[in-house]
Parts: C-alpha cells; structure tokens; sequence
C-alpha cells in the first residue's frame, strides 16, 4: 500500500509540471522528451534480453500496442493542459470499464450481466460529469475521452500478448514510444529555453519512479485490497488543482466520480484481476 500511495503522489506531481510546462510546449514534445528518460533507464534490459526481443514473433501487435499508447499518452498530456486536474483523473477512471467493452469485442471475452450493469453505471457517472451547460465540449475533453480509449485499447492488447515475455514487453513499450513521438515532436518543436529543462527532464524522472512503485505494489498485494487506495488520486488531484491553480471542482464532477466508483466496485466484485497493468 505504501508503494502505491508513492506511486499517486509521483504521479500527481507529474502531472503538475505537465500542466505547467504545457502552456508553451506540445503535448507530443513533452511525450518525447518523457519517453527518452524512460529509454535511458530501459537500455540495459533491452542489451541484457537482446535474445528475446529479437526471437519475438508478435513484432506487428507489439506495434499495435505502442501505437496506442503513444496515441493515449499524447492525449493525456493534451488534457492536462486543457482541463482541471480532477476532472482529468475522473475521466481516467473510465478505463477498466472501456476495456470490459473492447475485451469483450477484441477479444471474445465473456461478461456476465453483473459487470455490464456495473459498465452502464460507470458511463452515466461519465454523462453526470460532461453534463451540457457544465463542461463545454472542448479539443481538451476530447483528449481526455481519446487517452482513454487508446489506453484500453493498450491493455487490450497487453492482454493479446500475454504470454510474451515481461522485459520484452518493457523495452518495445518505451522503445515504441521514442520512435513514434520522435518525428512528430521534432515537426512540433518549440525551442526549449534552459530554465524549462530541469522541469521537462522532471516529468521524464517522475513517470519512471511512479511506474517502478506502481509494479511494486502490485507484485506484493493482490489487486482487490489495493483498489480501493487509488482512489485517492481523485482526492489528491483535487486538492492540487484547487492549491496550485485555483480549480473549484464542479459538483457536477464529484458527483460523477462517485458514481464511477461505485460502477468499479461493483464489477470488481466480479472480476478480481490476477495482473495489474499501467503504461503511463
């Protein structure tokens, strides 16, 4: 429980210098410049595993894979930028119940009716929140809605390729998301003045300890006792957007969010997940 609490405060603090720094530069920029420091510290492994990685037969899914990650990431940032902090994350919630619907589609999964209740219920939390008249439809609300499609489309396909190797996973993950944010972001740069290195090279650091924590605690405590601990970051978003930008939640949101909650917990009473996975 520990590492993941380490995990959300990591998380929101990155999400702070995102919104921050996302006033002057492309979400893409940011993704890459996150996406390098990630690839300093997976190099290793990737020499170490060589084997592996070049024995894989699912190079094409793997693709798929970090497509839509580099897709969700870019989003994510985008959205952090546009929207207050706590209605980003609430929105985030949505994506355990996403990928029920596209786990059932994609891969033939079957869902008893229980869980498409509780997946009904989530989505009218989401309608509570965007609810016309309180959250004008925005390029930012769309960012938010496509971080979490293509992030369940990502697990989705994690899911596909669950026999391969975890290192292997890894390395064409943060490999991927260099590569594939590289020529956009160069198409998209703005020059970086040398006071926003420290803060850009920041979010690049924080992602990789957050991730690191985030696997800890999942390696040592069953998912169900952890649930319920993240949804702390919807309080610790809150309270940061209100302190750090002066962002009143809307009741519209925290309403919203209950509802989610209760939507996950339902289904999770169903569905108690083996593996946790979260690519950031």
């Amino acid at each position: 429980m520990a590492w993941l609490l380490g995990d959300t405060l990591l998380v929101t603090a990155m999400t702070v210098l995102v919104k921050i720094e996302g006033a002057n530069y492309p979400a893409i920029q940011l993704v890459f410049i996150r996406s390098l420091i990630g690839l300093v510290s997976v190099l290793p492994l990737a020499i170490r595993h060589r084997a592996e990685i070049l024995a894989t037969k699912r190079v094409g899914r793997h693709m798929v894979r970090v497509g839509c990650n580099t897709v969700a990431l870019t989003s994510n940032f985008a959205a952090l930028t546009a929207l207050p902090l706590a209605l980003v994350n609430a929105i985030g919630f949505m994506r355990p119940l996403v990928v029920l619907v596209f786990a059932v589609l994609l891969l033939a999964e079957r869902v008893g009716p229980v869980r498409w209740i509780g997946t009904a219920i989530g989505f009218l939390g989401v309608l509570i929140m965007v609810a016309p008249g309180e959250v004008p439809l925005s390029l930012g609300l769309l960012a938010a809605f496509g971080s979490v499609v293509f992030g369940s489309l990502a697990v989705v396909q994690t899911r596909a390729l669950k026999g391969e190797n975890t290192t292997v996973l890894m390395v064409f993950y943060t490999v991927g998301l260099t590569v594939f944010t590289g020529v956009p972001a160069i198409l998209a740069w703005q020059p970086v003045a040398w006071g926003d290195w420290p803060t850009l090279i920041a979010i690049g650091v924080l992602a990789q300890l957050g991730q690191y924590c985030f696997l800890r605690a999942y390696q040592s405590t069953p998912a169900s006792i952890l649930a319920p601990l993240g949804y702390l970051s919807i309080v610790l978003a809150t309270l940061t957007g209100l302190v750090v930008f002066g962002e009143v939640p809307q009741w519209t949101t925290l309403l919203g969010v209950i509802v989610i909650i209760v939507a996950l917990q339902l289904t999770n009473m169903f569905d108690r997940p083996k593996v946790a996975e979260q690519e950031r």
